[in-house]
């Protein structure tokens, strides 16, 4: 079976596998010191309580065995900090993937949401079969939607909710395989003696003007507690 690396480190950020006894009580704890962060964004977070993060850890241990989900820790200065997620919806093509992830309110702002996201697309394009990747969020929260434009990601579908409008966007393997070209060419600009190169402009891939770190961070696809 084909599944993600149990830890992905990234400078100061790593992500790990979920321990489904050992994290219990951290995990509760930073969820209660979220909560008012994440409310506006993910409605697992009103009823929550300790008995809630033994049965999340459970399903996602079994999930992960099982092949169906990846769910991480993402572990900033030692401590939990959120979590992030890469996983395939019952009901959805087998060639798609999705990202979910959240964030303690202490570590936005800082580019985590950015780099784990990235981490876990880079994983998904290599498993087998995988022709894009989508990450969902409430289309009002707009600091979850930067983090896609950042990473390539592109507009796919709008749906209207009870509370407002469901974004998805969309990056296929032939926007990730020109994004990750066009990042080799950067580096071999970069080197000295590269003169008056030019870079082509993408077919298909539409340019983020956000800013470069994420201020509030939830996208609505992680599996609910």
């Amino acid at each position: 079976m084909d599944s993600p690396p149990r830890v992905i480190v990234l400078d100061e950020v790593t992500l790990r596998r979920f321990d489904p006894r050992a994290d219990v009580a951290e995990l509760d704890r930073v969820i209660g010191e979220a909560r008012e962060h994440l409310r506006p964004w993910m409605d697992w977070v009103v009823g929550h309580r300790l008995a809630s993060t033994v049965d999340f850890l459970a399903r996602r241990e079994a999930a992960w065995e099982a092949g169906r989900e990846f769910t991480y820790a993402i572990v900033l200065d030692g401590a939990i900090r959120g979590a992030c997620q890469l996983f395939r919806r019952e009901d959805g093509p087998a060639g798609g993937r999705e990202v979910g992830y959240w964030l303690h309110p202490a570590a936005v702002g800082r580019g985590v949401a950015t780099r784990s996201a990235r981490a876990l697309v880079e994983q998904a394009f290599r498993l087998p079969g995988v022709d894009f990747v989508e990450i969902g969020h409430d289309a009002a929260n707009r600091a979850s939607g930067a983090v896609a434009a950042r990473l390539g990601f592109t507009e796919h579908r709008r749906s209207p909710t009870g509370a407002g409008e469901h974004l998805v966007w969309r990056l296929t393997r032939r926007q990730a395989e020109w994004a990750r070209g066009v990042a080799q060419e950067d580096l071999r600009l970069s080197a000295p003696e590269v003169r008056g190169s030019h870079r082509p402009e993408p077919e298909d891939l539409s340019s983020a003007s956000d800013p470069d770190r994420d201020q509030s961070m939830c996208a609505r696809t992680v599996r609910p507690m």
